[in-house]
């Protein structure tokens, strides 16, 4: 059995959901620079496959949800590191379908919590483990247009400070990765109100692989590869109304009706 320190990289075995392509695929290819042994999963086969072949890795496609056991025998049977990355980016309004909010909670919420209870036991007893859970910054503050993704986010969030708080003095180190606008097909797909918040200040997917690995390094629980992040955080906490007024402001421009 491996007992890989979670300060240690090299030679780690890691799993990276949702790899087939954007922060995932920068994940994977990260870890395997810094010699980690990496599963590449994705629910596109062919994408999965793809990224694995180029770096080196294994690939485990399939649902998120599901592969957790097969991912963990790819690699010998323990896995040091797991990437919560694969998402879904479910826009809509108060009034959609019951279907893309299940769909949200299962990819962004529930996968996670899967996951954990396959690997928890093993990290626990060896004392050692890191969890990194792809947030985006719509789980420390919001996004307009989108109200599955945004509230499944704040939970994707939650599930994270909970597993810190309750198992970092038991060796498990925690980190939410929170960037605005990445060049990802996910910002493609968010449409004129991913246009609007987030295009301009967007970053490509290798920029949060280097932010995670910094966080890493300082052993930090927030991941923020755009730092301005901070300071909106910051805002919203300290005055819930005004920031709400000045978000408020920002559907207006969105609907045409600001004035």
């Amino acid at each position: 059995m491996s007992t890989v320190p979670i300060s240690t990289v090299s030679g780690a075995g890691v799993v990276v959901t949702g790899a087939g392509g954007g922060i995932g695929a920068a994940l994977a290819r990260r870890f395997a620079a810094e010699g980690a042994r990496v599963v590449v999963n994705d629910l596109d086969a062919e994408k999965a496959r793809t990224v694995a072949a180029e770096i080196g890795a294994l690939a485990v496609p399939g649902d998120a949800s599901l592969i957790v056991a097969e991912a963990r025998e790819a690699l010998g049977g323990t896995v040091d590191i797991y990437c919560a990355n694969a998402g879904v980016g479910a826009a809509g309004d108060a009034l959609c379908e019951d279907d893309l909010w299940s769909a949200a909670w299962d990819v962004n919420v529930m996968a996670h919590v899967r996951a954990v209870r396959e690997l928890l036991p093993d990290w626990l007893e060896r004392g050692s483990g890191r969890f990194v859970s792809t947030v985006s910054a719509a789980g420390l503050l919001t996004m307009i247009g989108a109200a599955p993704y945004s509230v499944t986010k704040h939970g994707a969030l939650a599930y994270a400070e909970w597993l810190s708080l309750t198992y970092r003095h038991r060796g498990l180190a925690v980190h939410a990765i929170c960037p605005q606008g990445v060049r990802t097909d996910m910002l493609t797909a968010s449409g004129s109100a991913g246009d609007l918040v987030l295009a301009a200040t967007a970053i490509e997917p290798e920029a949060v692989a280097d932010a995670l690995f910094v966080a890493m390094a300082e052993d930090r629980f927030l991941v923020l590869p755009h730092p301005e992040v901070a300071g909106y955080h910051q805002a919203r906490a300290a005055d819930p109304d005004r920031w709400l007024a000045t978000m408020n402001r920002v559907q207006q421009t969105w609907e045409g009706t600001a004035d």
